[in-house]
């Protein structure tokens, strides 16, 4: 009997000797198991992501492809309004003067030669518009600003009624001059 005593601690020893080795490789599959999901995961995106962008048919259209979004955007053309305006006030019973020379800043020659047809109705707008703006206004920088922004939307609605798109990007004052 004092055999069997000692052998209930010794099997209970290699119990929880075996239980600690089988935790542990139970902890060691738990890792491995998960990384090997983490790696399918990003390898599976990896695989769809790239095989469903778009190929191009040859080198010559991906060239040119590349070079049609490297250059959206069109070199400025300017195209100056002649002759200049002169338009006159009448402040407080004495006679002053505006002279303005501007130049149409566009993006596109075809529409801004489709658009040179319409200059009569532009030049007209802008002269009522001249005409209409109060010579002590006209006298500060923020007033010649505002009356820079008016004469663009002025242009931009008798193109986009007229052509149908924007065709004028900047209206700039070249001269400015107040007498």
């Amino acid at each position: 009997m004092a055999k069997s005593k000692p052998a209930a601690p010794a099997g209970d020893a290699a119990a929880s000797g075996s239980g600690g080795k089988s935790k542990l490789k139970i902890i060691i599959l738990i890792v491995v198991g998960l990384l090997l999901a983490i790696g399918i995961s990003v390898g599976a995106t990896w695989f769809f992501l790239h095989s469903s962008a778009p190929k191009p048919a040859d080198p010559a259209a991906e060239a040119a492809a590349s070079a049609a979004k490297a250059n959206v955007k069109q070199p400025a053309i300017y195209e100056p309004m002649a002759p200049a305006f002169v338009v006159n006030f009448n402040q407080n019973g004495r006679q002053r003067y505006m002279q303005v020379s501007m130049t149409l800043m566009a993006r596109d020659q075809a529409a801004l030669d489709e658009l040179k047809v319409h200059m009569p109705v532009i030049r007209n707008n802008l002269v009522m518009l001249f005409s209409a703006q109060s010579f002590d206004t006209l006298a500060t920088p923020i007033g010649e600003e505002m009356l820079r922004q008016k004469a663009l939307a002025s242009v931009q609605e008798v193109a986009q009624k007229e052509t149908g798109k924007l065709v004028v990007e900047q209206l700039l004052f070249t001269n400015f001059v107040l007498q």
